[in-house]
């Protein structure tokens, strides 16, 4: 049976963040779905230039969105998310959807309180501005060093951003600051839902929009139940982890894990 992957992109970034993967995959015989979450389709340039038909969008939006593309298949697929991608995959299996679910440099959920200095750092661009909620925000070259690609040389560093970034809508991240005091906020878990699929979180050891501590306080509420969940830390590696250097190995190890899951503790 073909192993069917769905991808979920992070927070600035679109589909083409997972190029790379999206032709390892395929050349292992995968079929692989990497949708856009809604407004986001288009190539980078145009977003660049116009983001306003996505500027307001909220994480229960994308998830949503998710789930449909997904209910829509003819059989459970695999779900990898990035970033907030990650999150999103949590929120996914939590409605029962997916085989397995790979959670990579993952954005908290609600419940997490673990908060470092370099993950404030990196999210104060969008968060220091209230009115942000409802724009889409463009990280400067500065600000995308620090965030994504700190681990990478000046001119690699220039290259991955004249690629990839494009706005990000503000209303996610303020949704993910909120998360803990609301009551019904998108970003909610049953983390001892006991038919959950099988989750691995991959940490980046050199990550500062998601440093690998958050996603090890996330792996811990989900001991509270009895599902299948691991954590697999890679020292060294940036918050752009599914492109830097290497980035084949983190692929391969999440694909191999998916197929045969196995619990680890973090």
């Amino acid at each position: 049976m073909t192993d069917t992957i769905v991808l979920i992109h992070g927070l600035w970034m679109t589909p083409l963040s997972w190029e790379h993967w999206i032709a390892r995959y395929e050349a292992a015989g995968c079929r692989v779905i990497a949708p856009a979450w809604p407004g986001l389709d288009g190539p980078v340039k145009e977003l660049r230039s116009d983001p306003k038909p996505y500027e307001r969008l909220g994480v229960k939006e994308i998830v949503d969105h998710y789930e449909r593309v997904i209910r829509d298949l003819d059989a459970p697929p695999i779900i990898v998310g990035h970033s907030y991608g990650g999150a999103f995959t949590q929120v996914l299996l939590d409605r029962g959807l997916g085989s397995a679910g790979v959670a990579i440099d993952s954005a908290p959920t609600k419940g997490v309180l673990n908060l470092p200095l370099a993950q404030i750092r990196a999210a104060s661009p969008v968060l220091r501005n209230p009115l942000n909620r409802r724009r889409a925000v463009m990280l400067t070259p500065k600000q995308f060093r620090y965030a994504f690609t700190n681990t990478l040389s000046d001119e690699d560093a220039a290259r991955v951003y004249d690629r990839y970034p494009v706005p990000g809508p503000g209303r996610v991240l303020f949704d993910g600051a909120v998360a803990n005091f609301s009551p019904r906020s998108p970003l909610r878990i049953d983390y001892r839902k006991p038919d959950r699929a099988p989750l691995l979180f991959i940490g980046g050891g050199a990550d500062h929009t998601v440093p690998a501590s958050v996603n090890r306080s996330n792996v811990k509420l989900y001991r509270k139940g009895t599902g299948v969940v691991a954590y697999r830390e890679y020292p060294g590696r940036s918050h752009y982890t599914v492109g830097q250097d290497g980035w084949e190995d983190v692929a391969d190890y999440a694909l191999a894990w998916a197929r045969d899951p196995v619990p680890s503790t973090p």
